[in-house]
């Protein structure tokens, strides 16, 4: 009688330990849901459109990712470690004017003042955040009306133009049949794959996402962690907007324009949750072709500008609606 009652609570005890299916099914879903909705979307302008699944307009999607994936890839530590930036486009567009301006004197060599400008923007935003104690909802949101502004005095609204070949042929030209941009791309992926996987910086700021006072408690420099984040971002919006004014031959007022929304949705629908704590660079990645072949394939087969707008805006909430971790958050407004 005794041996039965201990094996009954044996197998209680051991029932207990093992989180409910349906979590376990919801976590699952959540993991797969960038590579479902990658697929989905393949299959369907697959078969509305005998282009879409050709070289050329492979070639096509690589170059519109490259921009939004080497940025996306800074916002990913952002957004993991519980903020957000929405300077992402003005600054992108700063770095453009940049490198614009300066690439008849300095030819290929522009980089590094393009990037320099990036990195300073981006430890602005982070000073004010982290030791300012300013929502970087509202400090980044000031940064963008400022740089974008600064973009506009300089351009007055008209575009400067790149006229240097050595630049042009440094960014725009081809390797092996892949562009020079898509390869600077794919190796800021595997760089920030690495610095978030394998580096302290990396676990410092999935922490700090993960809870910022425990963070505090076990040592963290929660203010030294979140200026580097954001001069990260800063640094890899300067790279972006190189590679933009190259593939566009010319630096705008209006580039950049509404990119860190595609940022943010990217980096979330790639299944980094707003909430912070968890997120992969993987799965921004994936994020970035999502958005991408959204949007190429809706050009594709002719769908109205306005209503690409109200489709992306839906595949954004469902993938926060996913996503989220209900359980971080005592109450939703």
């Amino acid at each position: 009688m005794t041996d039965r009652a201990d094996t009954t609570q044996e197998r209680r005890t051991g029932d207990a330990t093992l989180p409910p299916a349906p979590w376990r099914s919801v976590a699952l879903w959540r993991r797969l849901f960038p590579t479902i909705v990658l697929i989905a979307l393949c299959l369907v302008f697959a078969a509305a459109s005998p282009r879409f699944l050709t070289v050329s307009n492979a070639l096509i999607v690589l170059q519109q990712a490259t921009v939004l994936l080497v940025a996306a890839v800074g916002m990913t530590f952002v957004v993991m470690a519980g903020s957000i930036d929405l300077s992402v486009g003005a600054i992108v567009a700063l770095a453009a004017l940049t490198a614009a301006s300066l690439s008849d004197q300095l030819g290929a060599a522009a980089i590094i003042p393009a990037i320099g400008v990036g990195l300073v923007a981006g430890l602005i935003s982070g000073v004010i955040v982290a030791k300012g104690k300013v929502p970087s909802f509202i400090a980044t949101m000031g940064a963008m009306v400022v740089y974008r502004g600064i973009v506009l005095m300089f351009t007055r609204g008209a575009p400067v133009s790149i006229n240097d070949e050595g630049f042009l042929d440094a960014y725009s030209g081809r390797t092996l049949g892949l562009p020079h941009a898509v390869l600077i791309g794919l190796a800021i992926a595997v760089l920030g794959l690495v610095i978030l996987r394998r580096t302290v910086f990396g676990r410092e700021v999935r922490a700090i996402g993960g809870g910022e006072r425990v963070a505090l408690l076990t040592g963290i420099r929660i203010a030294r962690v979140k200026i580097a984040m954001f001069a990260l971002l800063g640094l890899l919006c300067g790279v972006a907007g190189l590679l933009q004014s190259a593939r566009a031959m010319a630096a705008t007022a209006q580039l950049g324009e509404g990119l860190e929304l595609d940022v943010i949705a990217a980096v979330v629908v790639g299944g980094t949750p707003l909430t912070g704590g968890i997120g992969s660079i993987g799965g921004t990645v994936l994020g970035v072709l999502i958005i991408t072949i959204l949007s190429n394939g809706m050009n594709m087969i002719g769908v109205d500008p306005y209503l690409q707008n109200i489709i992306k805006g839906a595949v954004l909430i469902a993938a926060v609606f996913i996503t989220i971790d209900r359980n971080k958050i005592g109450i939703i407004k």
